[in-house]
């Protein structure tokens, strides 16, 4: 009987311990959560439910004002923002039901990641930021059960504002009669919609700073160490943006042909994912194009600087053949001077010599220079 008791004590500490770590839990999201909804910018923390009495509500705060509501709901969307993806991305993720490793497999991914538990989803995609020639690729996680969504992230990444504002109404045409996957399936996609539109913008920014670079390429006073420095940005910027709209493409093909449980196989809603896909490709495709510009402006740079190469080895050219031709020319009358240095000299006046050299110099260098340039020993003349 005793060690039943004692069992029974320790299984009592056991069960204390659990929830004085969970209370710990959420009182650590909920300092993080009234943190960041400090800031008067952005709205990082809010909930979007469409409630089993048919009425929509959103709702801005922490985490935990969230969980009666989720019970209330048909379906929910939970957007939260951390400060530390892995850390406190799991206690939010445990808060809500998820198992924290969910988070854990995929922060640890470099741009992407799915993981499917058949009752959960993960899903890492890119959301990518750029500033001038400056590609910032952040993470952006989306976790899933078969009636609530979940997306965690940074406080870099602001894509989902836009539908953050429309979110009340998106959940009202969402039609009540769809089962609860199709219905949570309809608002992934249009996060992942919201998340690859956003692409545009940055895309447009590498292009409008490819639009600076060819302005100065023309122009011949233009600084070319520094359009080479500007040209190498914008072809790593390209490179960092490809790779995140692969990414991307990978996730949504895991997606279209609905073989996880909790995605939809309503051959209607995947055709939405197929337009998803049909967009990331004209992306990639846009992507390439100005790969291949700027692999033009590589080479018209490169043909600019093998063409002043070229001038100036044909300057060095010119330089070296007068100086043989002087050097060849000299020799007459270096041989003149040797003799009148000697005894036939003394017979001449010193005018009379002067004259000689004089001349013999002058023919000698016009000789050579007629036989140099007859043999074509002359480089080309460069402007």
């Amino acid at each position: 009987m005793r060690s039943v008791k004692r069992g029974d004590r320790t299984n009592r500490k056991a069960r204390d311990k659990m929830k004085s770590q969970e209370a710990e839990t959420k009182k650590e999201i909920l300092e993080h959560s009234s943190m960041i909804s400090s800031n008067n910018n952005v709205t990082p923390t809010f909930c979007v439910a469409m409630l089993k009495n048919g009425s929509t509500v959103k709702i801005e705060g922490n985490v935990e004002e969230f969980l009666q509501t989720i019970k209330d709901a048909d379906f929910a969307w939970i957007n939260v923002q951390v400060g530390d993806l892995k850390e406190e991305g799991s206690k939010v993720a445990s808060l809500l039901g998820f198992k924290p490793s969910i988070v854990y497999e995929l922060e640890t991914q470099r741009f992407s990641g799915y993981d499917d538990h058949t009752t959960e989803l993960g899903l890492l995609v890119p959301a990518v930021k750029v500033r001038e020639l400056e590609v910032q690729i952040n993470k952006l996680i989306i976790l899933m059960k078969s009636n609530i969504i979940v997306t965690i992230h940074g406080e870099y990444v602001t894509r989902l504002v836009k539908f953050a504002r429309y979110a009340v109404t998106f959940f009202k045409k969402v039609p009540k009669n769809l089962d609860d996957v199709d219905k949570i399936s309809l608002v992934l996609i249009r996060i992942l919609d919201e998340n690859n539109e956003r692409n545009f913008d940055g895309i447009r920014a590498i292009q409008e700073q490819g639009e600076e670079i060819s302005k100065y390429l023309i122009q011949p006073s233009a600084p070319r160490q520094e359009l080479g420095s500007d040209i190498y940005k914008m072809k790593h910027a390209l490179i960092s943006y490809l790779e995140a709209l692969w990414a991307t493409l990978d996730v949504v093909h895991y997606l279209r042909y609905g073989d996880a449980e909790l995605i939809t196989d309503d051959p209607i809603i995947l055709q939405k994912v197929g337009m998803l896909s049909t967009d990331l490709t004209r992306q990639i495709s846009i992507s390439e194009q100005m790969s291949t510009v700027l692999a033009s402006g590589l080479e018209v740079l490169q043909s600019i600087y093998n063409n002043q190469l070229t001038i100036l080895n044909n300057r060095m050219a010119l330089i070296a053949v007068w100086l043989a031709i002087l050097g060849t020319a000299f020799i007459v009358p270096n041989t003149i001077a040797t003799i009148f240095g000697t005894q036939i000299g003394e017979h001449l006046e010193w005018r009379t010599e002067l004259w000689i050299i004089l001349l013999s110099t002058l023919a000698s260098v016009i000789l050579a220079y007629w036989f140099v340039r007859q043999k074509g020993f002359l480089p080309p003349k460069v402007e």
